[in-house]
Parts: structure tokens; C-alpha cells; sequence
């Protein structure tokens, strides 16, 4: 079964859980004449919602690339997740609104022999439902999914804040109806801010993660003739679509036929392998004589300096006596203008017989990476 197929059969599999639940309580709720259980089950069926948000989202992110969208519309599902997240975020500043209003204007809530088997049955329920649908939303790397069993956790939270409220008032006649309302809606609140956090990062561009670039890096250097991996950018078009760049490090000796078949290798592994669609630049790193000594010496010593975090790029060029290389500082020195300049007076007065050109490489993901 595809990994679309299986969102949308989980998601189902909520509307049916939630639906069943809410006429449960709908029935319970007119037979013993609490009007409590029966705005719970109204609240089951609002939570059909994400579910539906969710089927939708998959569905259109299954359309095929156009024109306008060369690379699909798998982005479709971050939309979707941000969608569930505000659906979250609103039930808990009405929930804060609502618990405000009984902590001003306390009311003494009648609890029933058949509310507390209710409350018990929906949280037991609702605590598989939960945790069925945020497993499954994590392994095939659904937002959406995610978000929706998040969802339900919360509907677990404030079903046992109920049921604790109940204890309380039962046992020693006190009502903290309000108080528990409050503070579970203050952790809705930050949960659905967090939860579209994670969506709406995907949407701006968020970097490729520790363990891909490192799986990418590792693909690639075990290709006869590489060198070295640098400059991995990768873009996700949806949790399935990955598209990017790279630049691997090559023997200056080698042919453009032998590069030629060698970067073909590489996209198809990348294609086949893990679903991405790489583009792969080239830089040609100085092998033999003189200069391969003369790159050693130089990258040793900006490796010993502790602005330094790696450096590739290096070649010589003969015709004007010039030596070109990329630099990645440290994470502290990523904002400093002067570095390239710095180092390029620093190189000339260590190595005087050549020129320097320095580019300061800003790309995030070389240096370590804290997720």
C-alpha cells in the first residue's frame, strides 16, 4: 500500500472512531438528560474535521506536476497540517474563554453515574485512536497526521481533566472545573502554536535534516573518483519530493566522459535510492606535483585557525598564479563581511608567492547541525 493510501485509511479510520464515539455519547446523553455528554459528542464530531482536512490534503497532493508546479503539489499536505493546527489552536482559546467565564461565574456542575462511564469510555477510546494516528503520522512522515492525533490527545487531556474535576467535587465538594479548564487550555494553546510551527517552517525552506545530508555524503563518497562532498542544498516539495544540489570534489586529471557517466551514476542512485532529484556540480582539486602539496600545507593551517570549520574548492590556477578555495566558518563568524578579506591577507603573508580568492561559504547545512 502506498504511503497516501495509508494516510487516507488512517484518517478514515478516525472519522469512523470519532463518529461511533460521538453517537455513543449522543445516546447515553438524551437517555440520562445530560445536556454535558451530549456537547461532547458534538465535540467528537468537530474532530471529524481533521480527519476530513487531512483525506483532502492527501488527495490533492497526489495531482501531478504541471507547467506551474514542476515538482508536484506535495507541499499540499503542510497546508493541510497548518489547517488542523489552527482547528487546535482555536478550541483552546475558546476552551480558555469558556474556562475564564466558570472561574468568574462558578456553577456547580451534577455529575452522573453514567457521565463518569462516559468520561472514562471516551478516554480510553480516544487514547488508542490518539496514539494510532500520531504512530502512524510519524512513520510515513505525515504533518497532517500528526496534527490530527495531537488533536485527539488533547480531546484525552481535557476528558481527564473532566473526570478529575469530577473526583474533586465528588469526594470533597470542591469545583476546580475552571482552574483545570484553564490550564489545559493554556497547553492546547501552546501546542497547536507549536504544531503549526513545524509546517510552516517546510513552507519557508527549511533545511534538509542532519541525517540526510550525512546519508547524501555518504551515497556519494562511495563513488570511485570522488574526492569530496560539499554544498548539499536540499528543498522538500512535499514529504516524498527532495529536490537539491551538490558539489563533489574531482581529480583535475579526470576526463568529461568520466565525470560525465560518474555524476549520471550518482543522480540515479539518489533517484532510485531515496527519492531525490539532484543536481551535481563539479570541482576539479589539483592531484599531482607541486600543488598538491602546496593545497595540504594550505588547509592545514586554516584548519588550525578557529574561525575555520572546513574548506574545499582549492585549485590553482597557473596563468596568474592563483589559488581559488571556499571556506565554511564556525557557526560564531557567520556574520562577519570581513572574513573572506582576513583570510585572503592572512593566506598571502603565510604563502606570498601566490594570489588568494576566497569565497565564504554560507551554506548551514556543512556546519553541525542542532535539530
Amino acid at each position: 500500500m502506498t504511503r497516501n493510501k495509508q494516510i487516507i485509511r488512517t484518517s478514515i479510520m478516525g472519522v469512523f472512531a470519532n463518529v461511533m464515539l460521538a453517537l455513543f455519547k449522543a445516546i447515553v446523553g438524551f437517555i440520562s438528560g445530560s445536556i454535558a455528554i451530549v456537547m461532547d459528542s458534538v465535540n467528537n464530531l468537530s474532530d471529524v474535521l481533521s480527519s476530513v482536512v487531512t483525506i483532502i490534503g492527501t488527495k490533492l497532493s497526489e495531482r501531478p506536476a504541471d507547467r506551474k508546479h514542476p515538482f508536484g503539489h506535495g507541499r499540499i499536505e503542510y497546508f493541510a497540517a497548518i489547517i488542523i493546527a489552527v482547528l487546535v489552536l482555536m478550541a483552546g482559546i475558546m476552551s480558555l474563554f469558556e474556562s475564564v467565564k466558570k472561574i468568574i461565574h462558578p456553577t456547580i456542575p451534577v455529575y452522573t453515574k453514567e457521565t463518569l462511564i462516559v468520561i472514562v469510555a471516551a478516554i480510553v477510546v480516544k487514547i488508542f485512536m490518539a496514539r494510532y494516528i500520531k504512530r502512524k503520522g510519524i512513520e510515513l512522515q505525515s504533518d497532517s497526521l500528526i496534527a490530527t492525533g495531537t488533536d485527539a490527545m488533547f480531546d484525552v487531556i481535557i476528558t481527564i481533566g473532566t473526570l478529575i474535576s469530577a473526583g474533586f467535587m465528588l469526594l470533597l465538594n470542591i469545583n476546580l472545573d475552571g482552574i483545570l479548564g484553564g490550564l489545559i487550555a493554556l497547553a492546547i494553546i501552546k501546542a497547536g502554536i507549536s504544531m503549526i510551527a513545524a509546517p510552516s517552517s517546510q513552507l519557508l525552506g527549511r533545511g534538509a535534516s542532519k541525517e540526510l545530508v550525512e546519508t547524501i555524503r555518504t551515497e556519494v563518497m562511495k563513488f570511485s573518483g570522488v574526492r569530496g562532498v560539499h554544498d548539499i542544498m536540499m528543498n522538500y516539495y512535499g514529504p516524498e519530493t527532495i529536490v537539491g544540489s551538490f558539489h563533489i570534489s574531482v581529480p583535475d586529471t579526470a576526463t568529461a566522459t568520466e565525470i560525465h557517466v560518474l555524476t549520471s551514476h550518482i543522480v540515479e542512485r539518489l533517484s532510485t535510492e531515496y527519492g531525490i532529484l539532484a543536481t551535481v556540480g563539479i570541482y576539479a582539486i589539483n592531484t599531482t606535483g607541486e600543488m598538491s602539496v602546496v593545497q595540504k600545507e594550505v588547509t592545514n593551517y586554516l584548519l588550525s585557525t578557529p574561525e575555520v570549520y572546513s574548506t574545499h574548492g582549492f585549485y590553482y590556477f597557473k596563468d596568474d598564479n592563483s589559488i581559488t578555495l571556499d571556506i565554511i566558518p564556525n557557526l560564531e563568524y557567520r556574520n562577519d563581511d570581513h572574513l573572506a578579506e582576513r583570510f585572503e591577507a592572512n593566506l598571502f603573508n603565510k604563502f606570498p608567492q601566490y594570489t588568494f580568492h576566497v569565497n565564504i561559504d554560507r551554506n548551514y547545512t556543512e556546519c553541525p547541525i542542532v535539530d
